[in-house]
C-alpha cells in the first residue's frame, strides 16, 4: 500500500521561495516516475514537474527556470523547490507516484499516475 504525504506548503508574498516535500511509503521500485500537480479553484489538475528513477526530470513551461524537483532515494523522498513565486502558482499542490518509467507525454499528466496524496496548500499574494 502506497502513502505519498506532502508538506511544506503555506503563504508567501509574490517573489519569494516555498520548498514543498512528498515523503513516501509502501514504495519500493526500482523504476518509476514521480510528479507534482496543483489544482486551482476552478481549474483543471495541471503537472508542474516530474522525475524518473534515473533521475530525467520534466517541467510545465510555466514553471522552467522557477522550480527545480529533486530525489533523495535513501529517504524515499522528493522536494519541489519553488522560486521566484507568482499568484498564478497558488493552488493545492499534490504529490503522485507511478511505478513505471513514463513516456514523456505522460509525466506531466495525471492519466500516467497511479498513486497520489492529499496535497499542501500553497497561497502567494
Amino acid at each position: 500500500h502506497v502513502q505519498l504525504v506532502e508538506s511544506g506548503g503555506g503563504s508567501v508574498q509574490a517573489g519569494g521561495s516555498l520548498r514543498l516535500s512528498c515523503a513516501a511509503s509502501g514504495f519500493t521500485y526500482s523504476r518509476y516516475c514521480m510528479g507534482w500537480f496543483r489544482q486551482a479553484p476552478g481549474k483543471e489538475r495541471e503537472g508542474v514537474a516530474a522525475i524518473e528513477s534515473d533521475g530525467s526530470t520534466s517541467y510545465a513551461d510555466s514553471v522552467k527556470g522557477r522550480f527545480i524537483i529533486t530525489k533523495d532515494n535513501a529517504k524515499n523522498t522528493i522536494t519541489l523547490q519553488m522560486n521566484n513565486l507568482k499568484p498564478e502558482d497558488s493552488g493545492v499542490y499534490l504529490c503522485a507516484a507511478d511505478r513505471r518509467l513514463l513516456q514523456p507525454r505522460l509525466r506531466l499528466s495525471e492519466l500516467g499516475y497511479k498513486d497520489w496524496g492529499e496535497g499542501t496548500q500553497v497561497t502567494v499574494s
